[in-house]
């Protein structure tokens, strides 16, 4: 069999253009020509309807037998799921194709003809899992991934436009700043290492020549926990703020959050849509949002039926009960101290709690950031580690910042994938990133 030319080098081959492009009311008698993958296909008779993706959308291809040749129309029409093409015709108005417009083939390449596809509907959560590196191809993967990355670009210009800097700070460090129990230990070139569980002790030190600095990186966790909000590896992004205090810190979290839940719902309707979201709520939520103390946050659990005394942690099931009729985020502040880490400042006006909050996510999704101001005395420092049987040495280097030029600072981290959760509403945090890890799943 002879080779088919490439349609891609062919000197009098249609301009190429975007799918979404080909299936508009702009493009309908124009010749065009697109690449992309198959989604759909049937044949009937002499002509075969194929669904036509790629990143920016679908457009129904309609392919004849006596325009494209006996020789050509076999090989598309055993084209199966998943198989790439290059396809060059006219686009038309068709109500009954998808976007209501086709594609009428005039020349198509197969660029690759694929083996029989394996995801379909029906398949078990594992053999999902098992086979993640083709399941990312569904359209709700697909508009996942277009929300979580328009996530990111809204809080890169948040940020940017407030005036923080964006850092790189390493995920390889010599102390589990949140206590080694639940930290990735590695050996590094024989001395003892961990993967990081939040880059906040070295955002703080940049704070002194930056001010205002943020940094987005991976972020790891070794819980064996198993609820649908974990992740032993996510998405971090965090800031730090140089002379910041409770209110300011509180108040740079729901703005940023309230400028990415715009920013999706003013770009990404489409895809919200497809998930179950209504771009409307996300638009409608604004600053400032609900402050309730902890203490606070008990009486309404205990008045659900809660059986929580002071000191109780709040965990999914709380979570949820504190969140589940509410339509905006909430913060909950002044956690006693023995629930938080070392470096959260000490309130004055009660030193039984910490000047932190966590602001958690409405209709039962729960935590979306943690957050707090900083202890700056060395001597409460060096108290809270020894309390908490932590060895002083590998933090000597974050003691320094509080020897040389120390000023009040607050800053927070947030989970991506869980802003993401609630965004487009999906029932299990693995499923708002391409190759999740959590205790079973390290492949693919």
């Amino acid at each position: 069999m002879s080779a088919v030319p490439s349609l891609a080098t062919h000197a009098s081959s249609p301009r190429w253009v975007p799918i979404a492009q080909a299936n508009t009311d702009v493009a309908v008698g124009q010749r065009l020509r697109v690449h992309g993958w198959v989604h759909r296909t049937r044949s009937s008779g002499g002509i075969c309807f194929l669904v036509l993706r790629d990143a920016t959308g679908q457009v129904q291809v309609t392919a004849k037998k006596d325009v494209l040749g006996p020789e050509t129309f076999s090989r598309v029409e055993k084209a199966l799921v998943e198989s790439a093409l290059i396809v060059e015709g006219a686009v038309a108005s068709d109500k009954r194709a998808p976007g209501g417009h086709e594609l009428r083939a005039e020349k198509v390449e197969v660029v690759h003809a694929a083996d029989n596809f394996p995801i379909f509907t029906g398949q078990t959560e594992d053999f999902l899992l098992d086979h993640r590196h083709l399941a990312i191809r569904t359209r709700e993967m697909v508009a996942t991934m277009k929300v979580k990355a328009e996530a990111l670009r809204a809080a890169r210009a948040f940020l940017d436009g407030e005036g923080y800097w964006e850092v790189t700070p390493p995920i390889l460090s010599g102390n589990a700043a949140e206590g080694g129990a639940e930290a990735f230990e590695l050996e590094y070139f024989g001395e003892k290492a961990y993967l990081a569980q939040t880059a906040q002790l070295y955002l703080e030190a940049l704070i002194y020549p930056l001010e205002k600095v943020y940094a987005v990186t991976p972020s790891f966790r070794a819980e064996k926990s198993r609820t649908p909000r974990h992740l032993c590896e996510y998405t971090h992004l965090e800031a730090e703020l140089g002379w910041a205090g409770m209110a300011e810190n509180l108040e740079a979290q729901e703005r940023l959050v309230a400028a990415i839940l715009h920013r999706i719902a003013e770009r990404r309707p489409e895809e919200l849509s497809l998930l179950g979201r209504d771009p409307k709520e996300l638009k409608a939520i604004e600053p400032p949002f609900e402050r309730i103390r902890y203490a606070k946050a008990l009486e309404l659990l205990q008045g659900k039926g809660f059986d929580l005394p002071w000191g109780s942690d709040l965990a999914t099931a709380e979570e949820r009960a504190l969140t589940l009729e509410r339509t905006a985020p909430v913060f909950v502040t002044h956690f006693p101290k023995e629930l938080k880490a070392f470096y959260m400042l000490e309130d004055p006006e009660d030193p039984r709690t910490v000047q932190g909050a966590d602001l958690l996510a409405p209709e039962g999704y729960g935590e979306i950031i943690g957050g707090s101001c900083r202890e700056t005395d060395i001597t409460k420092t060096v108290a809270r580690l020894e309390a908490m049987n932590v060895p002083r040495a590998p933090y000597e280097w974050y003691l320094d910042l509080r020897r040389f030029g120390s000023v009040p600072h607050a800053g927070f981290g947030m989970g991506i994938e869980r802003i993401v959760r609630w965004v487009t509403r999906r029932e299990h945090i693995r499923d708002t990133t391409p190759f999740p890890r959590t205790p079973s799943r390290l492949l693919p």
